[in-house]
């Protein structure tokens, strides 16, 4: 399966998120040159852990950085901590366990908190009809928009920068939730830069600090589909039980 690290999926046809989002951050790594860049998202969840995606994993687990400055590559504060993959984290699997956790060295102060969804909660709202026309609020870090290199091949531009987009269902099963992004029909969404960041239920006035899901994949170009996984199931609050209080 495919997966957006940057290796990661960003946000395409967005909005710059500026202040609106403090409670997302991004897992930074330096490049050959010594300068910061955002590899992966995710979300602060409590005062010290952060929610992201076990295929965003570091080159040293002991040793992640993360800012949840606007912009990641000027950050300024930069916090240190650990990171936790699910322990059977496997991409071949239809459930891939992709769900992982940073917990910070020291707790972050001034930031509210994103919440987790009750268990089960997309299944019920499926089963009462309820999920066709519900709409979510993604927020990442990395490639925006999709330039062009007058060929006609798309190009992802990364900028480092947090903003947001809202999508659309599009379909439900056992451990994804999957968002239409198609710009065609109103929506925007995710892309390369992306992974582990947070799916809020809601948009505009009705968004909500609940995470739906976390960005996992989706299609090459960034333009029809955002899957996410699903934090309301059992698979998943298995593991985030070891680190927070579940709703």
């Amino acid at each position: 399966m495919m997966s957006f690290s940057h290796s990661g999926f960003a946000i395409t046809y967005g909005v710059a998120d500026g202040n609106k989002h403090p409670e997302v951050g991004a897992l930074l790594d330096t490049d050959q040159n010594g300068n910061l860049y955002a590899y992966c998202s995710g979300t602060l969840i409590s005062s010290t852990v952060m929610l992201t995606a076990a295929h965003c994993d570091p080159v040293d687990p002991a040793n992640v950085s993360v800012t949840f400055d606007p912009v990641a590559k000027n950050a300024t504060a930069v916090y240190t901590g650990h990171f936790h993959a699910h322990p059977e984290y496997s991409p071949a699997q239809n459930d891939p366990h992709d769900i992982a956790v940073i917990v910070f060295d020291s707790p972050i102060s001034g930031i509210t908190l994103a919440k987790l969804p009750t268990l089960g909660v997309f299944d019920t709202l499926k089963d009462n009809g309820l999920l066709k026309g519900t709409n979510y609020t993604a927020v990442g870090y990395g490639g925006q928009e999709r330039n062009f290199d007058g060929q006609g091949q798309p190009i992802i531009a990364y900028e480092d920068t947090r903003e947001w987009s809202v999508q659309s269902f599009n379909a439900l099963n056992k451990a994804w939730l999957r968002l239409s992004q198609n710009q065609a029909t109103g929506d925007s969404g995710a892309c390369y830069g992306d992974s582990g960041g947070p799916n809020f239920t809601g948009s505009g006035e009705n968004e909500s600090t609940v995470i739906a899901g976390t960005t996992i994949t989706g299609d090459m170009q960034c333009v029809a589909t955002n899957v996410i996984y699903r934090l309301d199931t059992l698979s998943a609050r298995d593991f985030l039980q070891n680190f927070v209080a579940l709703p």
